[in-house]
């Protein structure tokens, strides 16, 4: 796992290498306050809490995950760069691991740069830093596992936009089966034993502790499965 490293840094610091990046940064920035403040109503609550900015988190990293996450394999495929990466001294599993991780990196220094929220939470009254840290934390890892499915989609085709497409909607799916309209619409078709089952499978199920300052090892343990499962698609595609 020697090169894990070069790659993290090639990819990682590649991100900043045009002004796409910090335009990405501001815009994850400014949609996520934006829909704390004028539809989490994040004043009128008159609350001490970031509850109404994480609460949002889910949906957001349906788009910004798969923008960040699109370019890992596809752009490698189109411009035949792939091929020169694997003539170096790197195995599939450690370039499959440094380009997530540089996108994982990415994504969780958009989520830290929130941190003025947290500070005029802390000015404006009294919070619970436990479940600003506990949300901080599950925001992280449900990231991590968003860019997991990204970056398998990102593996099966040459083309960002697809890979983007097809990341959009696979994460979709997983946000929606935690979503009671989507089960309800679900129950009319399916036994609800199996509706019960495929809502254990949605981001938003196992989210939603975090936000309440709850660290369960199942939700824990769900992000880091996800995210693991797909970087071994990933490297079986690749190898394919």
């Amino acid at each position: 796992m020697t090169q894990v490293c070069p790659v993290f840094k090639r990819e990682f610091f590649g991100y900043f290498r045009s002004p796409v990046a910090f335009v990405f940064l501001v815009v994850f920035l400014m949609a996520s306050v934006g829909l704390a403040f004028f539809v989490g109503n994040f004043f009128k609550a008159n609350l001490a809490s970031l509850e109404s900015y994480f609460i949002f988190h889910t949906w957001l990293f349906v788009f910004f995950a798969p923008a960040a996450g699109m370019r890992l394999w596809a752009e490698e495929k189109r411009s035949g760069t792939v091929e020169l990466l694997f003539t170096l001294p790197v195995t599939t599993l450690e370039a499959v691991l440094g380009k997530f991780l540089a996108a994982w990196a990415f994504l969780a220094l958009a989520v830290l740069l929130s941190f003025p929220m947290a500070v005029t939470v802390g000015f404006l009254g009294d919070p619970d830093w436990g479940v600003i840290l506990t949300s901080y934390c599950g925001s992280v890892l449900m990231a991590g596992a968003y860019l997991g499915v990204c970056s398998l989609t990102s593996a099966l085709t040459k083309n960002q936009v697809i890979s983007f497409v097809l990341s959009v909607f696979t994460c979709l799916i997983l946000v929606f089966l935690g979503w009671s309209v989507f089960n309800n619409a679900l129950s009319a078709v399916l036994p609800q034993t199996l509706v019960d089952i495929l809502a254990n499978f949605s981001f938003t199920t196992h989210f939603d502790s975090f936000t309440k300052g709850i660290i369960d090892p199942k939700d824990v343990i769900f992000f880091v499965s996800l995210a693991a499962f797909s970087l071994f698609l990933n490297v079986v595609v690749l190898e394919r």
